[in-house]
């Protein structure tokens, strides 16, 4: 497993900074994001955010579109890491822009050279969920209810091979597109519900369109969330010490420790969203589970599960730690890949980035190309 030096990857805020810049001169800063609906909603949140701790400070939107949302036609997991990130990463290199918003989901877990996430803020629901064909409603309520032979529609294979391990009659096929896109062509053509996250619904105000929430439990459908899910990441140059004293008034501590555990487990089994790794995170007091605040709760539970491209095997791992900072976070994370790892996941990965490197073709969505990736055809 790859095991990266964790000075590149967590950045504990020095105490000394403080978590309001005082009166200062007004400036500008400049603000990247991708230019869909849901990315500018989510940059339009954050300055929201930002202006309202710093008042003095003017925000300016550069959006642009990266290479995830010029192709259309490739499925994801061939386009490699970094497809929604690069171009923006680029221009804050360049010093063209201040700061990146990103949903975390979408981020590599490796930073590049001189970038670093400068904080997470609260975190939406994190959970995917089932939005059925309009007029299916009545008839189906979850997963459970759909026939075999029903079409299910994502582009995204942890969604699909963990969905395949609890319901193997389904069948699944890649839809691409923005929010409304997807559920444009759920309406329209040959599928009978697709899998979304429920942040991007929730922000976009399509509270209405989702019938079932995935995650865990039973009831639930056993689904793991991706790393990141429901999350902004807001990334800025390495040094940039004005960038990080005004992301501190924003930052949400417990949310930024649980993710930092998250993206550890996929950085050291050498994952993105082309292998189907699943995780799911909660603070939680103890042995009891008593009520309470987040930022009181001192352990973090943490599942995490690594599942076949067939979703005939899967191996998983739950831990629950002490944490109190973002390398605690980072080692809990660690921890629960090598358990991961003991358990078979490499092998289960090893496989799939194997069939990768022999074929183009052979990490997709689509059941033809799952079955030929895993099994051959």
């Amino acid at each position: 497993m790859a095991s990266p030096a964790l000075s590149a990857q967590v950045v504990d805020a020095p105490a000394a900074v403080s978590a309001v810049i005082g009166e200062e001169e007004p400036f500008t800063i400049r603000v990247g994001t991708r230019r869909s609906a849901l990315a500018l909603r989510q940059v339009d949140m954050v300055i929201a955010t930002l202006k309202a701790a710093h008042p003095h400070v003017s925000f300016e939107v550069h959006a642009m579109k990266t290479a995830g949302d010029v192709d259309k036609v490739t499925p994801l997991p061939e386009m490699g890491k970094g497809l929604w990130t690069n171009e923006l990463e680029a221009k804050l290199g360049a010093h063209e822009i201040d700061m990146v918003v990103h949903c975390l989901k979408d981020m590599p877990t490796s930073m590049p050279d001189g970038m670093v996430l400068g904080c997470v803020t609260a975190r939406e629901d994190p959970r995917d969920v089932v939005v059925f064909k309009a007029g299916h409603e009545g008839r189906y309520k979850t997963l459970t209810d759909l026939p075999e032979g029903a079409v299910v529609g994502t582009s995204s294979v942890r969604r699909a091979a963990q969905l395949r391990r609890r319901y193997p009659g389904l069948v699944f096929r890649d839809v691409r597109g923005n929010i409304d896109t997807r559920l444009k062509k759920v309406d329209t053509e040959a599928y009978d519900c697709i899998i979304l996250a429920a942040a991007g619904l929730l922000r976009m105000d399509f509270h209405d369109r989702i019938a079932q929430y995935l995650d865990s439990t039973t009831e639930g459908g056993g689904m793991l969330h991706a790393v990141g899910q429901g999350a902004l990441g807001l990334e800025v140059r390495d040094g940039d010490e004005r960038a990080l004293k005004l992301l501190k008034s924003i930052e949400d501590r417990p949310t930024m420790m649980a993710c930092y555990a998250e993206r550890s487990v996929m950085r050291m089994l050498e994952g993105g969203c082309s292998v189907p790794i699943g995780v799911e995170t909660a603070w939680v007091d103890g042995e009891d589970d008593a009520e309470g605040d987040e930022t009181t709760k001192k352990k973090l539970r943490i599942r995490a599960v690594v599942v076949s491209l067939d979703g005939k095997e899967g191996v998983e791992a739950e831990r629950t730690e002490e944490v109190a900072s973002l390398a605690q976070a980072d080692s809990l994370g660690k921890r629960v890949a090598q358990e991961l790892a003991e358990k078979g996941a490499q092998r289960i990965l090893d496989v799939i980035n194997a069939k990768r490197g022999e074929s183009t073709g052979a990490i997709k969505v689509s059941d033809s190309a799952f079955v030929a990736a895993q099994v051959g055809s």
